[in-house]
């Protein structure tokens, strides 16, 4: 296996969107809409960070965007690279814990469909099908959130 590159090309970003800041019970999942070869698994809601945007700037304006909510950025889940999560050999991902500051939620056309996971059953949240390069992210989470 390659090593990482210095720089991924595209910065991307998603929110592990929580119930609760101070005591979450549940996790959002989103379902992905296309392209085909991803439609139907689950991922952290978000996208790319756009050029002259701050990556918590575009965490917020993607969750707008892709949930119709304004989002509170909580903390950092870092990740094993600078530039975070590595998703492909050109890109990665920053993951922020989050809440939904104002509106509840909702699938937007980039998603089938969105889904509060218990974080009390640790087994059903790995056994949703997620997109591959998330559950590493899914499983860091996790630890976390029960450390």
């Amino acid at each position: 296996m390659s090593a990482p590159p210095t720089r991924f090309r595209t910065q991307v970003v998603g929110a592990a969107l929580l119930d609760d800041a101070a005591a979450p019970t549940a996790l959002l999942a989103a379902q992905r809409a296309y392209p085909e070869a991803l439609r139907g698994l689950w991922e952290f809601p978000g996208g790319k960070q756009e050029p002259g945007e701050g990556p918590e700037q575009a965490l917020v304006r993607e969750c707008a965007e892709e949930l119709g909510t304004a989002v509170e950025l909580l903390e950092e889940l870092t990740g094993p690279h600078p530039q975070g999560w590595p998703l492909t050999g050109t890109a990665a991902m920053r993951v922020w814990t989050a809440v939904a500051a104002a509106g509840a939620p909702v699938a937007g056309a980039d998603h089938l469909a969105v889904r509060w996971l218990p974080l009390g059953d640790a087994d059903a949240v790995l056994a949703l099908p997620w997109i591959p390069a998330d559950l590493p992210i899914v499983r860091a989470l996790l630890d976390r959130l029960a450390g």
